[in-house]
């Protein structure tokens, strides 16, 4: 089930608060996250956001990618599996 959604060109200071209510008028929202940098804790200009359901996700999808929000405008498509990231050092 593809119910987990990537919000993108997010206003940095758009809060989890915010992101919910937004998309909950689509329907309803298990989950809602700006992620953050971990150093300065500031927002990265992006979030993920879960709903209960595959046809509400497409449904907020439908509704906002292109909208406007915060002064800027949304890219809304579904989440994709974080990737694995090798890392540079070699282990000993």
């Amino acid at each position: 089930m593809q119910n987990k959604l990537f919000v993108g060109n997010l206003s940095f200071t758009c809060s989890d608060s915010q992101l919910s209510e937004l998309f909950g008028e689509y329907g309803e929202v298990t989950s809602a996250k700006v992620v953050t940098d971990r150093d300065t804790g500031r927002a990265r200009g992006f979030a993920f956001v879960e709903m209960s359901s595959q046809q509400q996700a497409e449904d907020a999808i439908r509704g906002l990618e292109g909208h406007e929000f915060g002064g800027r405008v949304l890219h809304v498509s579904i989440a994709q599996p974080k990737e694995q990231r090798s890392n540079n050092y070699s282990r000993r």
